[in-house]
């Protein structure tokens, strides 16, 4: 986001090495107050949004993405009002279920009204933006979504609810009653351990530790490429007095990757336990608690289900509840309570807003104090030269239990285990401005959040986080500043795009020692394949894919197993730990299976990875590169399974990549794998797949005379 209370600089002038292609421009602009209201769309199919008043850039926000990607925010906003089934059948019915089981459609109405009135009338800016290109361009909006219309800032309300309590916080997948989606299922996979396979990265570099002496930040969110409340979407909004840049997820009206000309955040999932799910003890047509059997209070309702004809029949819904909360019923006969926290705050989306539009980090830590944004790492950065990491979200008090307890079902008839309050900001665990001068998030747990480690884990309750080990992609972050001193801009980037196997780095010279004395012809062609790798999940890595079998093996499924290592985690060796191989002779057999899984799989034990790793968007198809964090790098990509073609593509990983220095004036690059829009026809979805594959960063338009340099379409917006 960028801020026009202190004047927005142009970008400098850079050439990074070939990963950076830029334009000259002036060397200091002050930004001035928008004169008009308009949207200039550059060629990237980025919204650049001018307004006159704070309400006008919501509106013309809710305009852009409504052009971008509207079919799906029309969709999204109809299923959070619980009317999916209704609109559009079965596949939506469980979704329907979940939200009103859990109250959402009624508790949004709760909380739109709860906005201070400013606010308000910034969320129903943004819902008229949605309404007013829906009338201009009938053409352009799906016939199954159109039912959905008129939106409003009600609608905005529930679907952020919706996404933040009841897919980040607490996902069907946790309630166990239907069919939660495959994206649901991964993202609880992700909150309930911490995996460091798909997640996201960020840092937060001092001045103490650049060569220019500014502060540096990276936003580099990973999520599902195919999801819909998942996708990212970059934007550029110019107010009276503010001035903002960055990334959000569609159907937000707030930026939540976002930079200004002062500041910057960054978002990571960090696990946080914030729902409970309750193992129930039924008796007597009741439920057991403290000795007693209580009554459930019971609600009757009903939902609308269309038929395949077009026909809607109403269907009953009763809704039982407990002390802990709504009752769901797990396909294995378990009955289950659920209890989410922070139903009580309303105030998510204005807080994020006054976040990234503060001044100074005391105005950013005023708002972070409101403690309404019910989960995620935040990472700050800023001009002054402060850092800071955040384990923030809405964490209930509990009386005793680590974290696997809380994750796991806990009986729910005590009182011993029922929380009703949660911790107070001051209570988490948080760094600023370390000595190390940078901190890092990559999903791992709050204790290493810069090398070595300001925090410890002892001084927090054992229901916080997990204490270990760190995933190889978290060592892999932590290593990569803490060794480098008076780092460049070049060199920020450069270290962004490490694709090193930490994994390989930790064992191949104990596998390849003991695999050298096995004569089978395969194995003495493995060793060969492994002694010439450099441990780079490149493009052109030959060594890649039957490692990776191997790995699977050695360190199970996701990477995270460190039963067959010979040195364990250990926290004051927390960038080199685990490491070594306990059982060789075990290892080498391992060796042999992944040499024939990795043949039956991909012909070969040799194929390039780049053939058989695809960036693939419409009718562009690149090579890939890259892999889960897991295996150590950075640069991740979680891969699918292979098409009958013997070519596999992205499920997760790279989105959203923002690269920010606050230099006088500030650079910033970035890009958006998979494009900026999804709405049928458009250019913008596959037009930035290839500058994935080739390393390649777009420099960010900022400066009005550069938007200008770079508009493909102009539009006058009225509020």
């Amino acid at each position: 986001m960028m801020n026009t209370k202190r004047g927005f600089a142009t970008l400098l002038v850079a050439a990074f090495a070939g990963l950076i292609s830029c334009t000259t421009a002036p060397a200091t602009v002050v930004q001035t107050a928008p004169a008009k209201d308009e949207l200039l769309w550059d060629t990237y199919g980025v919204p650049h949004v001018y307004a006159k008043t704070e309400a006008g850039t919501f509106y013309g926000f809710g305009y852009a993405q409504a052009q971008s990607h509207a079919d799906e925010i029309l969709r999204l906003y109809g299923e959070s009002r619980g009317l999916g089934a209704e609109y559009w059948g079965k596949a939506y019915e469980d979704t329907s279920i979940w939200l009103i089981k859990n109250d959402v459609p009624a508790r949004s109405k709760v909380w739109y009204d709860a906005q201070e009135p400013k606010f308000k009338a910034d969320l129903d800016a943004f819902a008229k933006g949605i309404n007013d290109y829906a009338a201009a361009h009938p053409d352009a909006i799906g016939a199954d979504v159109k039912v959905v219309l008129p939106v409003s800032g009600l609608d905005v309300v529930a679907h952020a609810h919706r996404l933040m309590n009841f897919v980040y916080v607490a996902s069907p997948g946790r309630g166990g009653e239907g069919d939660a989606s495959d994206e649901d299922l991964a993202l609880q996979a992700q909150q309930d351990v911490y995996v460091g396979e798909d997640g996201s990265n960020t840092w937060a570099v001092a001045g103490s530790k650049t060569a220019s002496g500014a502060t540096m930040l990276l936003q580099n969110p990973h999520l599902s490429w195919s999801t819909n409340y998942f996708t990212y979407y970059e934007a550029h909004l110019t107010g009276p007095d503010f001035e903002i840049y960055g990334a959000t997820q569609i159907g937000l009206p707030i930026i939540r990757f976002a930079f200004s000309q002062q500041m910057g955040i960054s978002n990571t999932v960090n696990g946080m336990v914030g729902a409970t799910s309750y193992r129930l003890t039924l008796r007597d047509g009741g439920y057991v608690f403290d000795g007693k059997v209580l009554p459930f209070q019971v609600r009757n309702t009903s939902y609308k289900l269309r038929q395949p004809d077009g026909s809607v029949v109403t269907k009953p819904l009763e809704i039982k509840s407990t002390v802990h909360g709504p009752v769901f019923d797990r396909p294995d006969g378990t009955v289950t309570a659920l209890r989410v926290a922070g139903l009580d705050r309303p105030g998510m989306l204005h807080q994020y807003f006054d976040m990234v539009t503060a001044d100074s980090y005391a105005e950013f830590t005023v708002a972070m104090k409101r403690l309404q944004v019910p989960t995620f790492n935040i990472s700050y950065a800023d001009r002054d030269g402060h850092v800071e990491y955040i384990f923030n979200g809405i964490a209930p008090k509990r009386k005793s239990g680590d974290i696997a307890f809380w994750q796991g079902l806990v009986p729910g008839d005590t009182s011993d285990y029922l929380w009703t309050e949660v911790h107070a900001y001051e209570d988490l665990p948080r760094v600023t401005d370390p000595a190390a001068g940078f901190i890092q998030n990559t999903n791992d747990p709050p204790w290493f959040p810069s090398w070595p480690t300001p925090i410890k884990a002892s001084d927090y309750p054992a229901y916080m986080a997990p204490q270990g080990p760190e995933s190889m992609r978290a060592q892999n972050a932590l290593k990569m500043i803490a060794e480098n001193e008076k780092i460049t801009f070049e060199k920020f980037i450069e270290l962004k795009l490490s694709m090193r196997s930490l994994l390989a780095d930790r064992v191949l010279p104990d596998l390849i020692a003991a695999a050298k004395s096995d004569l089978d012809p395969e194995m003495q062609a493995a060793v060969k394949l492994f002694s010439e790798w450099d441990h780079i999940y490149s493009q052109e890595t030959r060594a890649g894919l039957l490692f990776e079998e191997w790995g699977k093996l050695f360190a199970g499924p996701r990477f995270v197993d460190v039963a067959n290592y010979a040195a364990p985690f250990s926290g004051d060796k927390a960038t080199s730990t685990p490491s070594g191989i306990k059982d060789p002779a075990t290892a080498v057999e391992m060796l042999r299976k992944a040499i024939a899984t990795t043949k039956t799989k991909y012909g070969a034990i040799d194929r390039v990875f780049g053939e058989v790793s695809r960036f693939k968007l419409g009718d562009v198809d690149v090579p890939g590169d890259g892999n889960v964090g897991g295996l150590g790098p950075f640069r991740v990509i979680t891969w699918g399974p292979l098409d009958a073609a013997g070519k596999r593509y992205p499920q997760h990983g790279e989105t959203w990549m923002g690269m920010i220095e606050f230099s006088t004036p500030v650079k910033a690059y970035g890009l958006m794998s998979y494009g900026n829009s999804r709405q049928k026809g458009t250019p913008h979805y596959s037009d930035q797949i290839e500058m994935l594959s080739k390393h390649q960063f777009r420099e960010l338009w900022l400066q009005r005379s550069q938007v200008e340099a770079h508009t493909a379409e102009r539009v006058d917006l009225k509020p």
